[in-house]
């Protein structure tokens, strides 16, 4: 049966703490170049005061707004000018500048990791790990964050848990796209068109109009069209490669400040993703054939069958209002987003490999087994905040969290070609409700001038469910004297599955062959041209031929192996279709945080905390609950740091030297189990299905850095590191690597005891140079991105033997090294670099800049999906480069 779903450092760290006797972990990057007169030998006292100061970098993590170096905690902040500047044009691109994390898109789901700690359960039963925003507004559906990645203010990447102040799933940390506001008096905005490789061209602009003195709104857009860094290595050359982008987005904004109390932001937006659909590339039969990363180009797809599609349609409005009284502040905030996402993967035959013949004769490309997505999502959130006033003494804040999800999803594998019986795989939920409220308080209390002790709780209640379909299609089609088998033929040019479509989900009283068949005819919107499902199975539907049509054809047949009885129909038909699906789950949680501030002096604070945070807990699919577990509980993770953050003046000029340590306690880890549905009499299993337990437990442990230094001659270097160790202590799953089907599809059991969490690099490192010039006619800069990576795996299995066993009691078949199995698991260290440019001439509007990003076009893998005869790898981005002009006015 196919799946249901497939779907010693430490020292060392120490003594870098201990040699910096204070030190603090956040990344206060300066988001603007030097100012011209930070270049000049000679200048007045105020100039050089004034170009040698450093421009305070602001974060909302504790839900206001504040200087980062105040902060007590790790965090970064890339302002949007250097997020251009360094070539991150994406949430992807990310990744690049700050340590610890890692982004990967699977199937349109961005899935974020920061210090090992995240999720890669991106359907209905999951959620994310880090939790994202956009200007502080939960997002439940991580798809199409690209399209909120313009005109932007800052980025701000929050590590560690956050769960009394941002909730549910901030369990690795937040991230938040804050968006440019409109500026009040002022008309302004900005023009700018870029133009580069793989056919890569794009506009980009906002215009700033006030509305009296006290009003304005802000209009921005962009559009952008580029070419895949894929390439299409088989004989079907008419057919796109994956990764095609074609985006287009749009917001409005309103800003206005009647009194010196009442502020309220208005802003909507809405945004289309287009083209081939998000790649991903299996290498398992280059593996297979002795070939392993490195030894070809993974971006090299051998594709048939039909072309990658993406459809992604996202809306949203939101909300701010707040108001100060005399002794305390009120704010409600709140949004609305909607999304309507479709996506048919590029199929393909894995990759291609020296030597490997893709000739039209040489391999079938008349295969259109493929997967099809399908997202409907309609969430709200609403918060309401009491905070004390900006010059209090006594920094609190009391809050109240509703959330508010109601989502459909469709998936549906196809095999075309089922050579006898299986067909396919279909969950399809037309209702997923999700809500989660909560309450929650945080208070800062001065002990003396210099002490303060920090106290903070959230408590959660939560809800999810849903109902549909799930299950496998299978069709056992007999022939002449019960000779097996004759295939069907599913998905050939023009199919689209019905999904969220089906004019009805009910099965429960479907009992009959003409039934079920009506059902699974019902399961294709648009049938393929070449597809033979409903001409089998319309007899049995009309009673004309109750046991399905025969149909007769070289690609149904087995190559005339079997024939076709005198009357036309099959000797026998047997018809399996999916089962009903519901699952429901409710959970109630705490949160903490405690810790204190300590200035040092007016330019060092020391700090120590300790928080919580935890991801939402929910369901499996349905099947026998005495095997399967209904449900499976919240992870929770427990974080201890201490550190501190630094202002200091090296040669007249001010820096940032920050440094932490931190310690991670994480429970109730939830790991994906391959796990079998029934066994037979015989002691055979007769299903599968990926099931979610909390079996899991690891500890993480680490040292942070960060440093900020000026130079003469307009230099200015920041530089990043972090030092991680990763280890799983408890996880006793089933290794889905070594799915044995020659035994009916029975899997080994592993220990990942003493195993290194995916995507967890043992050491992370970025350096950031930039210089300003100015000249005679203008001013120039331009900046040089280093950022590195040390090797990490792929999965939880690393690089463990795979064992194969022959029945439910473990006999072991063979034992075959991971690599040898198709599944080499570690991603080796590398080195990526990226180059900004820049000139402005003097008292113009214009600006002209060059970028480059993955200067050596380093292939790297952020995540590896790995199953029987699967080792799907997704990638970085290729080199990208290009020009771009910008008018400012």
């Amino acid at each position: 049966m196919h799946l249901s779903s497939h779907r010693a450092w430490l020292s060392k760290a120490a003594a870098l703490f201990a040699l910096t006797l204070l030190g603090g972990p956040v990344v206060a990057q300066d988001t603007s170049p030097p100012s011209a007169t930070d270049a000049a030998p000679k200048q007045a006292p105020a100039e050089k005061q004034k170009a040698t100061e450093l421009k305070a970098v602001t974060v909302t993590v504790e839900l206001r707004e504040q200087n980062l170096q105040k902060y007590a905690g790790t965090a970064q902040a890339i302002g949007g000018d250097d997020l251009r500047g360094q070539s991150i044009n994406s949430v992807r691109d990310l990744q690049v500048a700050v340590p610890g994390m890692n982004v990967a898109n699977q199937e349109g789901n961005t899935e974020i990791f920061i210090r090992g700690v995240g999720s890669a359960n991106n359907t209905e039963l999951g959620d994310p790990g880090v939790a994202p925003h956009l200007n502080g507004n939960y997002i439940p559906r991580p798809r199409g964050l690209g399209l909120m990645f313009y005109d932007l203010d800052r980025v701000e990447v929050n590590k560690g848990p956050q769960g009394t102040l941002r909730g549910r799933n901030a369990l690795g940390g937040t991230l938040n796209i804050v968006t440019k506001q409109p500026e009040l008096g002022r008309y302004g905005g900005y023009l700018q068109a870029d133009a580069g490789n793989r056919d890569s061209h794009g506009m980009e602009g906002a215009f700033n109009l006030p509305l009296g003195s006290v009003s304005a709104l802000r209009f921005s857009g962009y559009a952008l069209r580029k070419d895949t860094g894929f390439e299409n290595a088989g004989a079907e050359t008419h057919l796109r490669p994956a990764g095609i982008q074609k985006e287009v987005a749009a917001r409005v904004s309103f800003l206005t400040k009647p009194t010196d109390r009442l502020t309220i932001f208005l802003m909507g937006d809405y945004g289309h993703e287009g083209g081939t659909g998000y790649p991903g590339a299996n290498i398992y039969s280059a593996t297979q054939a002795g070939y392993f990363p490195g030894d070809y180009d993974m971006r090299k797809v051998v594709y048939r069958g039909p072309e990658g599609m993406l459809n992604n349609h996202i809306w949203g409005v939101e909300g701010k209002v707040d108001y100060r009284f005399d002794i305390f502040n009120v704010e409600y905030s709140g949004s609305y987003r909607k999304v309507d996402f479709a996506q048919r993967n590029a199929s393909s035959d894995g990759v291609y490999w020296p030597g490997r013949d893709v000739s039209a004769t040489g391999e079938d490309y008349d295969v259109f087994s493929n997967a099809y997505w399908q997202t409907r999502s309609k969430a709200q959130t609403h918060q309401v905040l009491f905070t004390s006033p900006e010059d209090s003494n006594l920094i609190w804040t009391l809050g109240g969290f509703y959330f508010k999800e109601d989502q459909s999803v469709g998936y549906f594998s196809l095999v075309d070609k089922g050579f006898c019986c299986y067909s396919g795989t279909e969950f399809t939920m037309p209702k997923v409700p999700g809500r989660s409220s909560a309450f929650f308080g945080d208070v800062t209390v001065p002990v003396t001038d210099n002490l303060r002790l920090k106290f903070g709780a959230r408590h959660t209640r939560e809800t999810k469910a849903r109902d549909g379909i799930g299950g496998n299609w299978a069709l056992t089609l007999g022939g002449e004297g019960y000779s097996c088998c004759f295939a069907t033929r599913l998905g050939t040019e023009g199919y689209k599955p019905a999904l969220l479509d089906r004019p009805s989900f009910d099965v429960s009283n479907l009992t009959t062959n003409a039934q079920k068949a009506q059902f699974l005819i019902d399961g294709s919107l648009n049938p393929g041209a070449r597809d033979t499902l409903i001409q089998q199975l319309a007899g049995i539907v009309d009673g004309s031929r109750p046991n399905g049509t025969c149909v007769d054809r070289p690609d149904t047949n087995n190559g005339g192996a079997v024939k076709c009885p005198a009357d036309g129909q099959h000797s026998f038909v047997n018809l399996t279709i999916p089962a009903v699906q519901h699952g429901s789950s409710k959970f109630t949680f705490n949160d903490f945080r405690t810790g204190f501030e300590f200035d040092v002096s007016s330019d060092s604070m020391l700090y120590g905390t300790v928080s919580t945070g935890h991801k939402s807990g929910g369901f499996n699919d349905s099947f026998d609950p005495n095997v399967i577990p209904s449900t499976y509980k919240p992870e929770k993770l427990v974080a201890y740091e201490i550190g501190s953050k630094n202002q200091f003046e090296w040669n007249g000029r001010q820096g940032v030297f920050n440094v932490s340590a931190f310690y991670y306690d994480y429970s109730d880890q939830v790991f994906q189990d391959l796990t079998t549905i029934a066994v037979d009499q015989n002691g055979n299993a007769s299903g599968f299905s990926l099931v979610n337990r909390n079996v899991g437990k690891s500890k993480l442990y680490g040292a942070e850095m960060q440093s900020t230094f000026r130079f003469d001659h307009g230099f200015m270097l920041d530089l990043n590191a972090l030092a991680l160790h990763t280890e799983i202590t408890k996880g006793l799953v089933a290794d889905t690597r070594s799915q044995n089907f020659d035994a009916g599809g029975i899997t080994s059991t592993i220990n990942l005891k003493g195993n290194e969490l995916p995507l967890a690099s043992k050491f992370w490192g970025t350096a950031r140079l930039q210089q300003f010039i100015e000249a005679s006619h203008g001013s120039f800069d331009w900046q040089a991105l280093v950022s590195y990576r040390s090797s990490f795996y792929l999965t939880q299995f690393n690089l463990d033997p795979v064992v194969f066993v022959s029945d439910t009691a473990g006999t072991v078949s063979r034992v075959e090294q991971a690599g040898a199995a198709g599944f080499p698991d570690q991603q080796k260290g590398y080195f990526t670099v990226n180059l900004g440019f820049g000139y402005t001439p003097e008292n113009s509007i214009w600006r002209f800049e060059g970028y480059v990003s993955n200067l050596f076009d380093k292939q790297a893998t952020q995540k590896a999906l790995v199953g029987s005869g699967i080792n799907v790898r997704f990638l970085n981005d290729a080199r990208a480069y290009g020009v771009r002009v910008r008018a400012d006015f």
